[in-house]
Formats: C-alpha cells, sequence, structure tokens
C-alpha cells in the first residue's frame, strides 16, 4: 500500500508540475518579457549573530540565513531536511525528527547555542533532541558559525544557531489589519500528514498572532535500502501565541507562549533501532513563556534597549512497554537577559553593546517514582556580563573588541559538592571593506562550555550490552554485561581558542541587470582544552568487585565523560547566484578534527559535503529545480577506535513550487518534491541510522 501511494504521489508530483508549467508558460506569455529588466534582489540581513540588524556584509563572522523561500522550497519535516545544505553545519541524531541535534564543525549538541525568538534552549538529555518548532511557522534560521562564547556564553563553542517564528507583519499583507494562512501537507515516507494554520491581526499599535499545527505519522520510516525504521511512527503538534504592542514610536513590548508535544512508540535513544525490550511509550511536552522589550527612541544614538525574559519546561515521561519502567526527566531553564547599544564619537566612530545575562538550568529525573541515578537532580546558575565594541578606525576597516566574563555555580544532589567556575571569553575581530560588495575578515576569539549536569553526575545502569560471561577459568571475574555511568563531578569547562580568516565578495549585474552572484569563503582552526568526551568501555577493569550476593568477583562496563585536548579546522565555501529566471547554489564543507597528545581521533567530525542546487522560473509565480549532495566515505582510519566506516553518498532532490499571480488561486502556493530520488541507502555521519528513502511531497498553502 504504502508503495502504490508513493507511485500515485511521484505522478501527482510530475502531473502538477506540467499543469503549473503550462499555466506558468502561458502567464508568462501575456506578462511580457519586461519582467526581467525590473528583477532586483534583496540584500541578506541578519539579526542575531552581533545583537542588533546588518547586512550579512557587514558581519566580521561566518553565517548563513534560510529565509522563507527556503523553508518553503524544502517543506521540511525536520531541521535536517532545512539545513542540511548550510556550510559547516549538520543536523545530526537520525532520522527521527525529535531526535536531532546541532553540530558545528564537530562541536556538537551543548557545544553549539540554540535560541528560540532571542530565548536559550538549553534542554539535554542524551539522544532526546532539542528542536521544539514545527518549522511550518518559522521566519528564518541563522547559524553563526565559530566561536561566540563573547555575546552568548557557555555553549557558544561551534556557534550559535537563531529560530525565529513568524510575527503578525509576516502574515498580514500590507494595507490589510487580518490575515492568516492554512496549510495541509503529506509526505509518502511514513504516510506523514501535515496541517497547520495561522491567523494574525493588527489594530491601531497592538498585534497579535496565533498558530497550531500537527504531524501525524501513518508508519515507520523507510531508509533507502528497503528497511524500516523501528517505532518511528511518532505525532507530534505545536501551538503558539504571540502579543505585541507599540505604544510610542521606538518601543515594541512582545509576549509569546508556546507548547509543543510529541508522542509515540520509540526507543529512549531515539538515534537507535527500535527493540522489544527497549521501546518506550515516550510522551514529550514543552512549555517555552517569552516577555520581550525592545526600545529604540529615535534621534537618541545611546539608547537601543533589547531586554528579554525567558522560561522553558521540558518533561518526558517514558514507558518502557518490555517490564512497565516508568522514566520521567523534568527540565527547566529560567533566564533574563538585557543588552543596550550606544553609539558614539571617540575621534572615530563607536558602536558599543553591553549588557548582562542571568539564568538557572535545574533538572529532576524519576524511575518508578524513586530518584534516577541516570539523571541526578541538580542546578546550575550563570551571571554574567559583557561589552563589545566595534570602532569605524578607516572608512573600509572596522575594529570589534569584546570580553564576558561568566560565573558559574553547580549545585548537585546525591551526595556530591557544590562547585563554583569562572570563565573569560575575550574576542577581537577585523573587517575590512576594500570595496562596496566586498569584504574580508579576520576573528580571534576565546569560547567555553560549562560541564553539563549529565556530564558531571550520572550513575546507574546505562543499557544491557548482552548476557553475562565468565573472563576465565575458575576463579576469573564474572563479566556482566551491564554497562553502567561512572560520575565526573570533576570535569573542567570546556575552553577553545580560535581562529578565523574569510571573505565575501558579491557581484550585481553579472550576465544582466538585476541578476547577483554571492560567494563566500572561510577557513578556522580551533584548539581545544579540557574538551569533554563520552567514552564507553564495554569490559572495564577498573569496575571488578566482590558481589556477596552472587559470591563471586564480577566485573561492568562503563560508560563516562573525561576531559582531553582537541583540534578542529577545516573549510568552508559557497556560491549563489540568482537571476530571477534560474538560479544556482553551491555549498562545501570540508571539516577536520582529532585529539592533540594521545587521545586520538574525534567521532564527532562530520563528512566532507558538496551540495549543488539549480532550477528555473520559467514563468511568474513557478519553480523548478533540484538539488545534488555528495558526501565523503570516512574510511576506518578516518575514525576513532570501534567506529564502523561510513560510506560515500550522492543523493538526488527534486522539487516544485507554483503560485499563481491571479485568479481563483491567487494567495494559494502549490509545492511539491521528491527527496531522495533514488532511493539511496546511505548514513550521515555521526548518526547510528540509515536516512529515509525516496519520500515523495505535496503541500498546500493559502494565505487570505
Amino acid at each position: 500500500m504504502a508503495i502504490q501511494i508513493q507511485r500515485q504521489l511521484m505522478g501527482a508530483v510530475a502531473l502538477t508540475s506540467a499543469m503549473a508549467l503550462q499555466t506558468g508558460l502561458a502567464a508568462a506569455q501575456d506578462a511580457g518579457a519586461s519582467t526581467d529588466d525590473t528583477f532586483r534582489l534583496p540584500d541578506i540581513v541578519i539579526f542575531g549573530a552581533a545583537r542588533d540588524e546588518r547586512a550579512l556584509l557587514d558581519t566580521p563572522n561566518a553565517a548563513s540565513v534560510a529565509g522563507e523561500e527556503t523553508i518553503r522550497r524544502r517543506q521540511p519535516s525536520t531541521y535536517a531536511e532545512l539545513l542540511d545544505d548550510v556550510p559547516g553545519l549538520t543536523i545530526e541524531g537520525g532520522p527521527r525528527g525529535v531526535s536531532q541535534e546541532i553540530n558545528i564543525r564537530g562541536f556538537q549538541d551543548e557545544q553549539v547555542v540554540l535560541r528560540l525568538d532571542g530565548g536559550r534552549q538549553n534542554f539535554n538529555l542524551a539522544h532526546r533532541g532539542r528542536f521544539f518548532t514545527d518549522p511550518m511557522i518559522l521566519k528564518q534560521v541563522e547559524v553563526l558559525r565559530g566561536g561566540a562564547s563573547t555575546l552568548f556564553g557557555s555553549g557558544a563553542l561551534g556557534g550559535v544557531v537563531f529560530v525565529d517564528t513568524k510575527d503578525a507583519r509576516d502574515v498580514i499583507e500590507p494595507g490589510k489589519s487580518v490575515g492568516g494562512e492554512v496549510k495541509l501537507g503529506y509526505n509518502s515516507n511514513g504516510e506523514e500528514w501535515r496541517y497547520g494554520a495561522t491567523g494574525a491581526v493588527q489594530a491601531g499599535a497592538f498585534d497579535a498572532l496565533i498558530f497550531a499545527s500537527g504531524r501525524d505519522r501513518g508508519s515507520d520510516l523507510e531508509d533507502g535500502d528497503g528497511a524500516d525504521i523501528v517505532d518511528s511512527e511518532i505525532d507530534s503538534e505545536n501551538y503558539l501565541l504571540k502579543f505585541g504592542v507599540e505604544p510610542a514610536d521606538g518601543l515594541r513590548i512582545e509576549t509569546s507562549f508556546q507548547r509543543y508535544e510529541d508522542d509515540g512508540v520509540t526507543p529512549p535513544n531515539t538515534n537507535a533501532q527500535g527493540s522489544p525490550t527497549t521501546s518506550v511509550n515516550r510522551d514529550l511536552r514543552h512549555d517555552a513563556l517569552r516577555a520581550r522589550l525592545e526600545w529604540d527612541p529615535s534621534g537618541n544614538p545611546l539608547v537601543n534597549v533589547d531586554a528579554l525574559f525567558f522560561y522553558n519546561n521540558t518533561e518526558v515521561r517514558e514507558d518502557r512497554i518490555f517490564d512497565g519502567r516508568f522514566d520521567t526527566t523534568d527540565f527547566e531553564t529560567v533566564g533574563f537577559e538585557v543588552t543596550n547599544i550606544s553609539e558614539f564619537d571617540l575621534g572615530v566612530p563607536v558602536a558599543l553593546s553591553y549588557g548582562v545575562e542571568i539564568y538557572e538550568d535545574q533538572q529532576k529525573g524519576t524511575r518508578n517514582g524513586a530518584p534516577r541515578a541516570q539523571t541526578p537532580d541538580a542546578k546550575q546558575e550563570f551571571y554574567a556580563a559583557f561589552a563589545q565594541a566595534e570602532f569605524d578606525v578607516a572608512p573600509a576597516l572596522t575594529l570589534t573588541a569584546g570580553a564576558r566574563y561568566d560565573i558559574i555555580d553547580t549545585t548537585p544532589e546525591g551526595g556530591f559538592s557544590s562547585r563554583s567556575d569562572e570563565e573569560f571569553s575575550p574576542k577581537l575581530a577585523l573587517s575590512w571593506r576594500p570595496g562596496p560588495d566586498t569584504q574580508v575578515f579576520a576573528s580571534a576569539s576565546r569560547s567555553f562550555r560549562a560541564a553539563s549536569l549529565t556530564e558531571m553526575y550520572p550513575q546507574g545502569v546505562h543499557f544491557i550490552a548482552g548476557p553475562g560471561f565468565p573472563l576465565g577459568g575458575p576463579g576469573a571475574p564474572f563479566f556482566t554485561g551491564v554497562n553502567e555511568f561512572q560520575p565526573s563531578p570533576n570535569l573542567r569547562p570546556e575552553t577553545a581558542d580560535q581562529i578565523e580568516i574569510g571573505m565575501r565578495h558579491r557581484i550585481d549585474g553579472l550576465f544582466r541587470q538585476g541578476d547577483r552572484l554571492d560567494l563566500s569563503g572561510n577557513i578556522y582552526y580551533a584548539e581545544v582544552d579540557d574538551f569533554i568526551d563520552t567514552v564507553v568501555t564495554f569490559i572495564d577493569p577498573s569496575t571488578t568487585a566482590f558481589n556477596p550476593v552472587t559470591g563471586r568477583l564480577e566485573v561492568s562496563g562503563s560508560t563516562t565523560s573525561r576531559n582531553i585536548d582537541a583540534r578542529l579546522y577545516g573549510l568552508e565555501m559557497s556560491a549563489d547566484y540568482d537571476a530571477g529566471s534560474w538560479f544556482g547554489r553551491a555549498s562545501l564543507t570540508i571539516p577536520r578534527g582529532d585529539g592533540r597528545g594521545d587521545a586520538g581521533k574525534l567521532g564527532s567530525i562530520p563528512q566532507d559535503r558538496l551540495v549543488l542546487t539549480g532550477g528555473l522560473r520559467p514563468a511568474p509565480g513557478l519553480e523548478l529545480g533540484g538539488r545534488v549532495t555528495f558526501l565523503r566515505e570516512l574510511e576506518a582510519s578516518d575514525l576513532p577506535d570501534g567506529s564502523l566506516p561510513v560510506g560515500g553518498a550522492e543523493i538526488i532532490d527534486v522539487f516544485a513550487n507554483w503560485q499563481p499571480q491571479r485568479g481563483a488561486l491567487e494567495g494559494t502556493v502549490l509545492s511539491a518534491g521528491i527527496d531522495n530520488l533514488f532511493d539511496e541507502g546511505y548514513r550521515v555521519h555521526p548518526n547510528g541510522l540509515n536516512n529515509p528513502g525516496v519520500t515523495a511531497k505535496f503541500a498546500i498553502t493559502r494565505r487570505f
């Protein structure tokens, strides 16, 4: 049945594309050829990387933006589908969207800061994922690569990912006071229905937005080799409320509340295959509350305030089907930050950003109602002050210097001692604009990440490796088959000293009036001290002990975290061309990294990746295109001892979008595509599971 539906959808994709092409060509003939002469591309603007709004060409950092056009083109069910062509970025964790996490340049998960509408998303429960916002409501995703602790604190070793949801002004058409959109989509792989609705209103100084979406999956996903990804049939819902008011010129106050829920049968490690003895009935609920004040009074260059309060609470309930074991995890983050930007003249123009950030993470875990040693009760408090100044030392040269000071207080339960750490995070950057369309930048920074609660204090059983067996003759220890967590309460914070050199160049009117070619490239090098590495030992002699119950000497396996030294380095490049009637994009990622001293290889370094995208817009509102992704093979010599090699792959996707320009369908967008067109069987390192096989997609969006 699934194959039949898939074939029908592929036919529908082809038919829709053909109809759209025919209708669009007719519209183009009516409209004439003059549209090419007036084509203009908007500048790329970023909002988060420097805590202000600026053009990408004025940013002395490696950064990328995925906006609404990219979101519509990709029709993403997961963040991996949305961001897998961003240079330097890999979304890892496997094909289940609920398990996906961030990897930038080999820095993983908590080594990258994730911010939703400005607020930190610090939830950390191994293999459970960090993304709790449906891509359907996204305005844009901004990726800042490289050390960024000076402005964004603990965890910004690899960079920062900013996830921004739509506001009322993004939904309401100009000149109207009410607007909205509805969307319905279907993915053949997993038989997933996607649906959502957004409504917005604006009355004077007041505006509001409401959003609701759901994703219902009818079957498990299937990989490119035809094998089921067992227990991947997981449903989700997402709700968002936003209220804003602008009582005076330059002043905006906004509040929002978001709830995300998912449920289904899945293994606790959602990056692993499900099995009868490990899978659980999972229920996850994530609540996010935001309150924000932005004040930028005209005529006062000393005041540009952004104050934010944020609160997140994530609750996970896992009921193991095999034996009824019931685990709960509650993770809560509450925080406040305020930033001001002052512009003045000290003989040269200066823009000074400065502020404070205070937040607390608290986790609690139970197993069958009792405290759970694997997720011990503990909390961390962060207190920080930061400042960063930009000096226009010459008409084409800007110097950026900044520093941040953090105090981290950690309070565990279960007999461990409290601890306090202090970190200093400086940064120095240069941006040179030899021409209006060219930028060369270089930066040096120190970033840090405090060890997490689950890295320092876990205890108890991690997993059962298999049945026990004796390790020799009479008197020899007996291997229990049990792998247990070993706490590491003295883990030191990670610190990374990084340097980066990059360039950007824009060419307008390369082949015709209005077209544009954007080129960018950067190289980086990071020396990491006290890199936190998780070590899983199958048989650990240090656990050997006499068991008075069994009357024998027993040894177990262990999982523990340790500090090592490492280096990460690499190259990232991209090229974007758009001429209105056709477009193309290329992105290249070449990451490298290894342990220093006797630490060996790092398992977190992603594969080399080249992504080529191209397409045509043969008529107004019509877009047809394709994308091919090349992944480099990783041999055993490229990976830590005991790791499985990863094959190379070439994955082809095709897509079509049609937005009628007039008539009854005006305001409607029809989107269709096929991901992994030739059903390639492949795995993205460092994931544990293969990626989904061929997937036909169709979606219809109606704005009103």
